[in-house]
């Protein structure tokens, strides 16, 4: 599999040495060349500085041939554009998309992009957690449950 990601942080460092420690071609784009320093030792995928939004950044990085496009940068507008980009100009076949916002995550999802919203999963495991904790005791110390 040939994948590009956008945004070099946590996220989509780990994301990029996962893929390429499985075998796959990745291609990692960041505006700022110092991100790529948290890739993995032994990374042997390809490092491009730019903007995932740009269409000539994208061809460097192989989106032309790329099965999936990753976008995980900090900031939703961008990650919004560079998935509607890769998906609608370059036809990428998966493409995914990281959004903050809960509101445009539903928005966009009901557009057709895949998207993943760490406030909602991560409120879903707080509150999966919470509720199995107070579950397990019986009773809630207030008695309302």
């Amino acid at each position: 599999m040939n994948a590009v990601i956008m945004g070099c942080g946590r996220v989509g460092a780990r994301v990029a040495g996962l893929l390429d420690n499985t075998g796959n071609f990745v291609s990692v784009v960041d505006t700022d060349s110092r991100a790529f320093r948290r890739l993995p030792a032994g990374f042997g995928g390809e490092t491009i500085i730019g903007t995932g939004i740009d269409e000539d950044v994208l061809r460097r990085a192989g989106i032309e041939t790329a099965d999936a496009f990753i976008a995980v940068t900090n900031g939703d507008n961008r990650n919004i554009m560079a998935a509607q980009v890769a998906r609608l100009i370059f036809e990428v076949p998966e493409v995914i998309c990281r959004i903050y916002d809960p509101v445009r995550e539903d928005t966009y999802r009901r557009l057709g992009l895949t998207t993943v919203c760490p406030t909602t999963t991560i409120s879903a495991i707080i509150l999966d957690q919470v509720m199995r904790a107070v579950s397990e005791q019986g009773q809630s110390r207030g008695g309302a449950g």
